[in-house]
């Protein structure tokens, strides 16, 4: 049976994050789409962590009868994966970790800090602007209209990564029986934390994305994609090709 993806968008995104990857996983493997609270179709409610795991749980839920679960986060989605794992991780036959190697706190959690400042100093409107600009400037349309379409979602930004900084360690991990990949860009300033990962799990396997950066999936959509099909391949025992 084809392996189930459960995919988790990052920060200010929303599911249309994975659009570039539908096509690449159609027929290989079934794909449920989450918008964390905050965010896309959950626009209206406050996210802290106990609701994300609630949703996550649903999406399971919602997964073909008998299909191998694979639970894929990126960035805050990542985060929330973890704290989903958990207290969860019997439920999951694989977990992707992309883009969330690093422990959310010193410099690193500096940086989130700013930029939800900034963000509600600029404005959502102005910041809109400005993301469409960058991601126009870096992306073929064909591929970055359908994300930008889906929206940016500011408000949520200050509580998430509050919670992320205060809860969301790699110690989480440490119940996790099922095997799990960390997979990040060439050029994720958040692939530094990979040793902290692998001290927890010491079995976890570890991919890099050549020629990526924190947005890995949308710099490089068909290595990201082809790297989650192998590792469902490999923990489902069967050929997804």
């Amino acid at each position: 049976m084809l392996p189930h993806l459960v995919a988790v968008h990052g920060s200010r995104l929303a599911s249309s994050q994975w659009l570039p990857q539908l096509p690449l996983w159609e027929g290989r493997a079934t794909v449920g789409l989450v918008d964390l609270p905050g965010h896309g179709t959950r626009a209206g409610e406050r996210f802290t962590l106990a609701r994300c795991v609630e949703v996550l749980d649903e999406a399971v839920d919602g997964a073909p009868e008998g299909a191998p679960i694979v639970l894929v986060g990126h960035s805050l989605g990542g985060y929330v994966a973890m704290a989903y794992a958990e207290d969860h991780a019997t439920r999951l036959d694989g977990l992707v970790l992309a883009g969330c190697s690093a422990t959310p706190v010193g410099p690193g959690a500096a940086v989130y800090r700013g930029v939800a400042a900034a963000t509600a100093r600029i404005g959502p409107e102005r910041m809109t602007r400005f993301n469409n600009r960058v991601l126009r400037r870096l992306y073929p349309a064909d591929l970055i209209e359908p994300v930008i379409a889906g929206g940016y979602y500011f408000d949520p930004t200050p509580d998430a990564w509050r919670e992320v900084m205060t809860r969301c360690r790699p110690a989480m991990l440490a119940r996790v029986a099922c095997p799990v990949l960390v997979l990040n860009g060439q050029w994720d300033q958040f692939r530094l934390g990979v040793r902290d990962v692998l001290q927890v799990l010491p079995d976890a396997a570890v991919a890099v994305v050549p020629r990526a950066s924190h947005l890995v999936n949308l710099d490089q959509p068909q290595a990201f994609a082809d790297a989650v099909l192998r590792f469902a391949e490999s923990v489902t025992g069967g050929s997804t090709d």
